[in-house]
């Protein structure tokens, strides 16, 4: 006698809770593989706009063709991004020197550039790990689903050995079959996460790095404009050239 004991024929047999437990392994699987395929092409696209931000960086003679870059490119990476945060910061603090500061203007030039280049950073960081949270729990209890529906397999095949009271194939063949399955989506949607997870948190990990230290050098050219008088500054005058035509564009 032949047994139809295909993959379909899995599906037709399971009962409810199977379903339940194969429903909530497909979301945590597309879930995933959204999550890789959208943070992978992003990533990419902000590292290669990331390196071209820099080259021009260092290659600019002054702030204002770094300006002129952020306007004409907009901010579409962590470090323009931190960049314009440093340029909005000076603007700011400018604008709070006629006595109309806050909390958030105090303390000294120096401490509120590092404040505001700080939240550009924590801002960044936040974005880069947008989802992650999501893979590390795919990746940590799908197994742990899986396993569950291999139990509910193993349930049903021996609850059909006590009925009929044989161990034959025809009686467990199927449930059996069905704990392994369980097991195996398990593993197949648990994998990919964790790779994943731990492959953005290297990358991550490394932007964050460089960007930290790419902050200490923004700093260094930024700082002396907050000390200066600002209507002979380079720096604030390009501060508030750039956000002008973002106004404007935004307009």
């Amino acid at each position: 006698m032949e047994y139809n004991l295909g993959f379909a024929h899995f599906l037709a047999s399971t009962d409810g809770v199977a379903r339940v437990v194969l429903a909530i392994m497909l979301v945590m699987s597309v879930g995933s593989w959204y999550l890789i395929v959208t943070k992978g092409v992003r990533g990419l696209l902000s590292q290669r706009r990331s390196r071209e931000f820099l080259a021009l960086f260092w290659r600019a003679p002054n702030l204002d063709t770094v300006a002129q870059r952020l306007y004409e490119r907009g901010i579409n990476e962590p470090f323009s991004h931190l960049v314009h945060h440093g340029f909005t910061a000076i603007e700011q603090h400018r604008a709070g020197r006629d006595g109309s500061r806050g909390l958030i203007d105090a303390g000294t030039p120096d401490e509120f550039l590092t404040r505001a280049l700080r939240r550009a950073i924590v801002q960044d960081k936040s974005r880069l790990e947008y989802g992650q949270t999501f893979l590390a729990t795919v990746a940590s209890s799908a197994p742990f689903v899986g396993l569950f529906g291999t139990v509910w397999g193993i349930y049903h095949a021996l609850m059909a050995i006590g009925m009929s009271g044989q161990g034959t194939l025809d009686k467990v063949a199927g449930p059996v079959g069905e704990a392994l399955i369980m097991t195996a989506i398990g593993l197949a949607v648990a994998i990919p996460a964790a790779i994943a997870y731990n492959a953005f948190a290297r990358v991550n990990r490394n932007i964050l790095a460089e960007l930290d230290s790419f902050a200490h050098d923004v700093f260094a050219f930024l700082a002396t404009g907050l000390k200066t008088d600002p209507a002979d500054d380079e720096v604030a005058a390009t501060s508030e050239r750039i956000l002008a035509r973002v106004a404007a564009r935004s307009a």
